[in-house]
């Protein structure tokens, strides 16, 4: 293993979803082994990521907090290059201290479900929908119907709990440096330099500058899990089996899922 004082570097690169570009697993990975290196005496976490799925975020959430609480010695501080939003800031917020460049992306502390209704247009063509369900409600968000009114509360419900646990993540990880502005909670993003006036970051600084100034360990050694050229080769195929599968079974059930 390494030898010598030095920063830890974790790097979230990417949409945050199961076995895609930052996997909360093979992150957690990464966090556990940076944390556990005795000459590490401080973790970097390099984050370009616009968001992806609440429940992987928040798996890294979970796992930061963890390994805080059994190493309180180790900072854990949170760098933001190009963007950190939605579940990539969520992430962020566990960090005990977040630094941006003045041009990041940060915030977009909101949940999002996206959809279609197809059904003026199934009637100027002259389509029949045909759909058989066991279960009243298996159907729900159906695009080729008609929206109703209680499957609309409902998930507007499910979207608003989700946005709750997202709001009370960031107000654990920020506690009194976050703003009171509405604006903030609402889903808004912001440069760097207003996220830090916000409470959403602490300051500006660089992967470099922050293990030089911050964590006070110049040279950087990288946890990151790098995925090999067979890794990739295979996460393509797997990916491609996956949606070709999922188009042949067509299974009923909710359309999309909620993203960060």
């Amino acid at each position: 293993g390494p030898i010598g004082r030095h920063t830890a570097l974790v790097s979230m690169t990417g949409v945050i979803e199961a076995d895609g570009d930052v996997d909360a697993l093979q992150v957690s990975e990464a966090l556990r082994a940076a944390f556990e290196a005795p000459d590490a005496v401080g973790v970097l976490l390099r984050m370009n990521s616009p968001g992806g799925s609440p429940v992987q975020s928040g798996i890294i959430y979970d796992e930061i907090r963890r390994l805080k609480a059994i190493y309180p010695d180790k900072p854990l501080v949170a760098v933001v290059e190009d963007v950190a939003a939605s579940g990539g800031y969520y992430v962020a917020a566990a960090a005990d201290t977040i630094y941006v460049n003045q041009a990041s992306i940060v915030g977009s502390i909101g949940v999002r479900l996206d959809g279609f209704g197809l059904t003026e247009a199934m009637k100027k063509l002259g389509i029949e929908r045909r759909l058989l369900t066991a279960g009243t409600n298996k159907a729900m968000l159906d695009p080729f119907l008609p929206q109703d009114p209680k499957h609309q509360i409902a998930t507007q419900q499910m979207l608003d709990d989700v946005h709750q646990q997202f709001i009370s993540a960031v107000q654990a990880g920020r506690k009194d440096r976050l703003k009171s502005d509405p604006d903030v909670l609402s889903g808004m993003v912001y440069t760097g330099t207003r996220g830090i006036e916000l409470g959403l970051a602490d300051g500006i600084g660089s992967v470099a500058s922050v293990a030089r100034d911050v964590i006070k360990a110049e040279e950087i050694i990288d946890y990151s899990h790098q995925l090999s050229v067979a890794e990739r080769v295979a996460k393509r195929f797997g990916a491609a089996t996956g949606e070709t599968l999922l188009r042949a079974m067509r299974p009923g059930g909710v359309s999309s899922t909620p993203i960060w």
